[in-house]
């Protein structure tokens, strides 16, 4: 099954024995921009004039060999920096706000306290987020030429935020392995037509599409960034949304099978890591244990005020990077039948973040070099992106959308809804193309 890209034209092309097919056929992309003004990604798999891939290893051949080189102490440089942003933050708040609710809710005071704390959760989030990437760099192997050094920290690092870290290591790998398949895929794998509740007359017929309905346009995509961003991250790592189509032995999952990151027997995790589960999902136990006598000695207002709102400010910006970094409609998804690795990973979108690239180590803007090479650390990524660039982007295949990053969310949670199937090549599709029922009522 072909699904028509942005910008598509359809030409009629013999096939097979003497039949004819419709095959999308991409015209010849003149600038980074549809008629719209959006970004458009170059690459169409689809046009009989798309470039030959390139293989990983003629790739990492135009890469510097010392973008590879891993230091101990440049990583645990960049651990006590974000460890002392951290501090410096804390310090800031303490000296400056009180965990006591003024008594009138209506005053200046009680407004420079709401103010003052959401300023503090925001920043003190956003420098969290560093130690997310840090330990997010040790899962890969990236952090030092250790892994027994980069699990020790990985462990501390992604457990003080309630990641299981050994378990999120392990599925974070199969993101990287099976980017954009829409079968064997993890996390933010597309929904279907039909598991949106639209059908293949293009009607709709239950779940979100009738909800789209009933909320409208704007409000739906409201809807998506709160998903998103403020119930995603948690209820992904309980195996409710975002997981793949497979388990870990291939086989296709049961409807109703739960593939969390907790329990050392979800069909997520091979029985060699069940050791290695066990003991995230104790550490993430153990912090809990933590926070609730955290809240039986000091109350659990302050304890939401000091860590909570932080953790859910750094929940919101892993799950923006994942969300944007593989998502638009001119980007292609994959069946089984079409995906390669190379396809996956030049799937994959740089998008410019400002002054977050600072706190994040600029895990968004040179996502490319991490999907392609994610042994390389962090802290050499932008030369490598700039090789990568010079190499890919003379071919059509270097996706770098120059949108700021929260109009290019809103797009997102606009249009990329679901895909037509889970086979050949799949291009996200809006509820807001799909038909309105006549009357609030299904069309017969």
């Amino acid at each position: 099954k072909l699904s028509n890209p942005p910008n598509s034209t359809t030409n009629s092309t013999t096939m097979g024995k003497g039949g004819r097919a419709s095959v999308p056929v991409t015209e010849p992309i003149q600038s980074s921009s549809s008629k719209d003004g959006h970004w458009v990604s170059p690459y169409n798999p689809l046009d009989p004039k798309a470039p030959k891939l390139p293989s990983k290893g003629e790739i990492k051949a135009v890469i510097p060999k010392e973008c590879f080189e891993r230091s101990y102490v440049h990583s645990m440089y960049f651990v006590a920096r974000d460890t002392a942003w951290a501090a410096g933050c804390a310090y800031i708040a303490y000296q400056t706000l009180s965990t006591d609710v003024p008594s009138n809710l209506l005053s200046m005071d009680a407004l420079t306290w709401f103010l003052g704390w959401n300023t503090y959760a925001f920043w003190m989030g956003c420098i969290l987020t560093g130690h997310w990437v840090l330990a997010h760099e040790c899962g890969h192997g990236a952090f030092s030429p250790s892994q027994t050094f980069n699990d020790i920290w990985g462990f501390i690092m992604h457990q003080a935020l309630l990641v299981p870290y050994f378990a999120w290591q392990y599925t974070h790998a199969k993101h990287h392995r099976r980017t954009n398949n829409t079968v064997d895929g993890e996390s933010h794998v597309p929904n279907t037509r039909d598991e949106m509740g639209v059908d293949e007359k293009l009607e709709r017929h239950s779940g979100y599409a009738v909800i789209h309905e009933a909320m409208g346009d704007g409000p739906f995509a409201m809807f998506q960034v709160f998903a998103h961003l403020v119930i995603g991250w948690p209820l992904y790592l309980m195996g409710l949304a975002s997981t793949g189509r497979l388990g870990q032995d291939g086989k296709k999952l049961d409807d109703g099978d739960i593939i969390d990151h907790y329990r050392p027997w979800s069909k997520m995790f091979p029985a060699k890591l069940k050791l290695k589960i066990t003991l995230s999902t104790l550490g993430v136990i153990a912090a809990w244990v933590g926070i609730y006598k955290a809240c039986v000695e000091y109350g659990t207002l302050p304890v939401t005020l000091w860590y909570i709102g932080p953790l859910m400010w750094n929940q919101a910006w892993l799950v923006l990077y994942t969300w944007l970094q593989h998502n638009d409609p001119s980007v292609p998804q994959y069946g089984a039948d079409q995906w390669t690795w190379v396809k996956g990973a030049l799937s994959t979108i740089d998008r410019p973040y400002g002054i977050f690239d600072f706190f994040h180590h600029k895990i968004g803007s040179t996502h490319v070099a991490h999907h392609l090479f994610h042994e390389m650390p962090f802290y050499k990524a932008d030369v490598a992106t700039a090789a990568i660039k010079a190499y890919l982007e003379p071919m059509g295949l270097y996706n770098y959308d120059p949108t700021p990053w929260y109009l290019a969310m809103w797009r997102v949670a606009k249009t990329c809804h679901y895909i037509d199937g889970v086979e050949g090549v799949q291009y996200y599709k809006s509820l807001e193309d799909v038909p309105l029922r006549k009357n609030g009522k299904k069309i017969d």
